[in-house]
């Protein structure tokens, strides 16, 4: 499977890049794609969320009023759930949300979203571009002329540069993730998909079976 290369000002390159069809032209597996979301989704929660039970509440230990001879209630602690300020009743807890699927699967899943991403056009290959300066105005330049400019894009270089951080910080819908580091959630997450031409190298790399 042929990929055509554009340069960075928007025009065509002479060459283009072979990919693994294994990587970029598999049929898509929905519900592998469903489980690597929930469980990346899943494992960004903090879980730390907490409250207060009884026993962690500061106080209450002598018993508030004589147990008989009130008409009233009897209590042992002022900081009984029934009463206000007290503990709280099967709260919230600190809890792990991590969730961890199969090496298998999490590829077969990034391998899904690659393949639907090639099969409808949204990938797009660009010769490595490196930015001398850290300025949003020239990394705009690019993804205009590239005509990607109101798009929301994920760039996937080889590696991840300190002036391309910088440069896509302030770009409205701009992400950067190294190539080889994309999740599941990344990549379906976003409408064009811009490899530089090592980054692609890098990915088809790692999850092909031979190197393009």
């Amino acid at each position: 499977m042929k990929l055509t290369i554009l340069k960075p000002d928007g025009n065509k390159s002479s060459s283009s890049i072979t990919v693994d069809k294994d990587v970029f032209g598999i049929e898509p597996n929905e519900t592998a794609v469903h489980q690597a979301v929930v469980a990346e989704l899943t494992n960004f929660r903090q879980g730390t969320s907490s409250s207060k039970n009884r026993a962690r509440v500061r106080g209450g230990g002598r018993k508030p009023f004589k147990q008989k001879g009130r008409g009233g209630a009897r209590a042992g602690t002022i900081r009984s759930p029934l009463w206000v300020g007290g503990g709280t009743v099967f709260g919230p807890e600190p809890r792990s949300y991590s969730h961890k699927l199969p090496k298998k699967l999490r590829r077969l899943a990034r391998k899904s979203v690659l393949s639907d991403k090639a099969k409808s056009k949204s990938i797009m290959v660009v010769e490595d571009f490196k930015l001398e300066l850290p300025k949003t105005k020239d990394m705009v330049k690019i993804l205009s002329d590239l005509n990607i400019l109101n798009r929301k894009v994920l760039i996937l270089p080889e590696e991840v540069s300190e002036n391309l951080i910088l440069a896509t910080n302030n770009i409205p819908g701009v992400y950067v993730v190294k190539a080889n580091y994309a999740s599941t959630y990344d990549l379906i997450d976003s409408e064009i998909l811009l490899f530089t031409k090592s980054g692609l190298k890098l990915l088809n790399k790692s999850f092909g079976k031979k190197e393009s």
